[in-house]
């Protein structure tokens, strides 16, 4: 029988063997925790972990003929009124607050969407009290920072959000024309400030036109499917321990909020593509060689793509500081912190100034002897 202090379960797999309260995924454990009698509840599920693979889909073939059923889930999406992110919230949740922004959502306001149902996901490993110390020795240690800073808190307490990214895996071949600069050293003669007539080494390049193929094979291309955070920090929290992913389970989701992906496959996977031309680039210079390098042309094709959608884990922390909302993301796997900051342009303008009374005194010092 349910005492007055414990809500009712929302399933069997959430539910305490203890007292029968809904549990939460303890970070940095493969164990769901009771709020309630503090019991911990072993994660079971059907696929093992150890040695887990992540399945790949192919990419071509799914474009084709769509989302198949097993590869679908429903799921309750709110769109924040504030900064207009999606999250989705688990069937016994009515209300909450948005992880970007702290804006308040409830489920009236909310629809159901179907998408393509994540094949694996990286739990929580950061806790929930290190990530406020993190945030506290971020806001502490900003350079160039107001004198108050110090001083600024969480509007509310971290909030744990599963990000949505897309990764590929591809083929690449691709020919390309350019052109290869070898350097050389000539001697040439030229007239000092004084009138003599001196003697000096330069370097200048030979170009030749060159052409070729080169092939690379790319593994596990990540891409941000969020467009809800600012893409320089929320990149800026990689890497990711991706060769510890585990398969999908909805237990590790209790006590966190989930977003939608925004970014679609297909746009994901031009995204991609950019990225995977800064690699194609690099091998293309290292192909050609010599000391400089230029190229004109290259056609890339892609073959045996295939991708998979999954979920990795970011503490979101949205504050205020002179009634401005700065948002702080924290890795929740390795505890690398990024995030949006005030800056003090009376102290860089003042370093600005000292810089410059620096350069000027060496120049004075210099003339001077």
């Amino acid at each position: 029988m349910e005492t007055p202090n414990t809500p009712p379960a929302l399933n069997q797999s959430l539910a305490c063997k203890g007292c029968g309260a809904n549990l939460k995924f303890a970070a940095g454990t493969k164990s769901l925790s009771c709020p309630y009698c503090g019991a911990a509840n072993e994660i079971i599920s059907e696929e093992t972990s150890r040695n887990y693979s992540a399945e790949e889909l192919d990419y071509e073939e799914f474009l084709k003929k769509g989302v198949a059923n097993e590869q679908k889930q429903t799921v309750a999406v709110v769109k924040c009124s504030g900064c207009g992110a999606e999250s989705t919230l688990k069937p016994n949740v009515t209300s909450d607050e948005c992880a970007f922004c702290g804006t308040s959502l409830v489920i009236q306001s909310g629809s159901t969407a179907s998408i393509i149902k994540p094949k694996s996901i990286l739990p929580f490993k950061v806790q929930q009290r290190d990530g406020m110390d993190l945030f506290q020795k971020w806001i502490d240690g900003l350079w160039f920072a107001p004198n108050d800073i110090s001083r600024a808190r969480p509007a509310e307490k971290l909030k744990g959000m599963y990000i949505p990214y897309w990764t590929f895996d591809s083929y690449t071949y691709t020919d390309y024309s350019g052109e290869r600069g070898d350097d050389y050293q000539v001697s040439e003669t030229y007239t000092d400030s004084n009138g003599n007539t001196q003697t000096r080494m330069v370097t200048r390049t030979r170009w030749y036109g060159v052409s070729g193929s080169v092939e690379d094979d790319f593994d596990d291309v990540l891409v941000e499917a969020t467009t809800s955070l600012p893409q320089e920090y929320i990149r800026a929290l990689e890497p990711w321990d991706l060769e510890d992913l585990q398969p999908y389970n909805d237990q590790f989701l209790s006590g966190f909020q989930t977003e939608m992906y925004h970014v679609e496959l297909k746009q994901g996977f031009e995204e991609a593509k950019d990225i995977m031309q800064d690699a194609i680039d690099t091998h293309i210079r290292k192909h050609i060689g010599g000391d400089h390098q230029r190229i004109h042309h290259k056609d890339t094709k892609y073959t045996n793509i295939t991708f998979k959608h999954i979920l990795l884990p970011i503490w979101v922390c949205a504050y205020r500081y002179n009634d401005k909302i700065f948002r702080f993301l924290i890795n929740g796997r390795t505890g690398e912190v990024q995030g949006e900051r005030p800056y003090s342009w009376i102290k860089i303008t003042l370093a600005v100034l000292a810089a410059l009374a620096v350069v000027f005194a060496i120049f004075y010092f210099t003339r001077k002897h």
